[in-house]
């Protein structure tokens, strides 16, 4: 498509991809225009605060789609066992099956850490807390250590899959996973 057709959406895509490839600190200019398609003046025209805006609209973008595909259906369910699964099938998407990694993720272990420090812990703390309201609607005891144990074991199986270059990696951990996830709301979180 060409620059000038971009929806926002799509050149936030684009940008995200370029952060997920080369990092915030390795995202030159020149990476991010010929992803993009954009010159210098129309990059700055969108994004006058520079590569910091262009990360914060990334994150921005990546936490309206969890905000409504994983965040608000786990708060908002009567069907705890459902949602759970759904969360399941919506994380393996968006990350393509392990082949795409967590940009905030990345972002919580290098030095862009501090910079966008909020919008980080915002990501991991909502997701938890609406992970962990589910189970708890589930009748799961303990289920802000549960939520915490699904999130950290889902990130853990994104830097298992790109260290081993195998995203089947990533497939079998999601499984094991919510088969956990399973069998906690079946016992209601009592083994």
């Amino acid at each position: 498509m060409p620059a000038a057709l971009l929806s926002r959406d799509d050149l936030i895509a684009r940008l995200g991809d370029v952060f997920r490839e080369y990092g915030f600190e390795g995202a030159s200019l020149s990476a991010i225009t010929a992803a993009t398609g954009l010159g210098k003046g129309s990059l700055y025209n969108h994004f006058p605060g520079g590569k910091d805006e262009m990360a914060t609209a990334v994150l921005a973008h990546i936490d309206a789609w969890f905000e409504r595909a994983v965040y608000a259906p786990l708060r908002e369910t009567d069907h705890p066992r459902q949602a759970v699964a759904a969360m399941f099938a919506a994380v393996e998407a968006y990350f393509h099956g392990g082949g795409r990694i967590c940009l905030v993720g990345a972002f919580a272990l290098d030095a862009t850490r501090d910079r966008f420090a909020a919008a980080v812990q915002d990501y991991f703390v909502r997701w938890i807390a609406a992970l962990a309201a589910c189970l708890r609607r589930g009748g799961v005891k303990h289920a802000k250590a549960q939520a915490e144990t699904i999130v950290a074991g889902i990130q853990g199986a994104l830097v298992l899959s790109r260290a081993l270059n195998d995203t089947a990696a990533f497939a079998r951990q999601l499984r094991q996973l919510q088969a956990q996830a399973d069998a906690v709301l079946s016992d209601r979180g009592l083994a």
